[in-house]
């Protein structure tokens, strides 16, 4: 989850599958009597909702010169 802008994550239901997968395996954590690593899973559950949902921009609406790799840039002499 390190690069949320990755284009894998363009779609939605891709961004909404990862996270409701750490939920279910913080559930089924919790379920089973081991608190620890369902708060792990919560945490990646909440990471996930930080950068999916809160911090993530889509291609089309990032300003122009965001949008365009630092090995894109046009050249400065």
């Amino acid at each position: 989850m390190k690069d949320s802008e990755h284009p894998f994550f363009r779609p939605l239901w891709r961004r909404v599958a990862v996270v409701a997968v750490c939920v279910i395996w913080s559930i089924i954590e919790f379920a089973t009597g081991t608190p620890f690593w369902g708060m792990i899973a919560l945490g990646f559950a909440g990471y996930g909702l930080w950068q999916f949902f809160y911090l993530y921009k889509p291609a089309d609406e990032r300003p122009a010169d965001e949008s365009k790799p630092a090995d894109e840039a046009e050249p400065k002499e």
